[in-house]
């Protein structure tokens, strides 16, 4: 994962993504990726997954 933080807490699920990194243009060049779970990944501890990617305009 790049730039996201997950945790639990009971039945809560936090996210948390530093919106002032940047990680470079995606691959179509379009825009510049800030966070992404780079595909589905599981929750800390649980069976649910989570597919995560933030993202702005170039």
């Amino acid at each position: 994962m790049k730039n996201v933080q997950m945790t639990v807490e009971g039945n809560i699920l936090t996210i948390k993504v530093d919106l002032s990194k940047e990680f470079g243009p995606s691959a179509s060049g379009k825009t510049i990726i800030i966070a992404s779970t780079e595909g589905n990944v599981a929750v800390p501890e649980r069976e649910e997954k989570v597919g995560l990617n933030v993202y702005r305009k170039k």
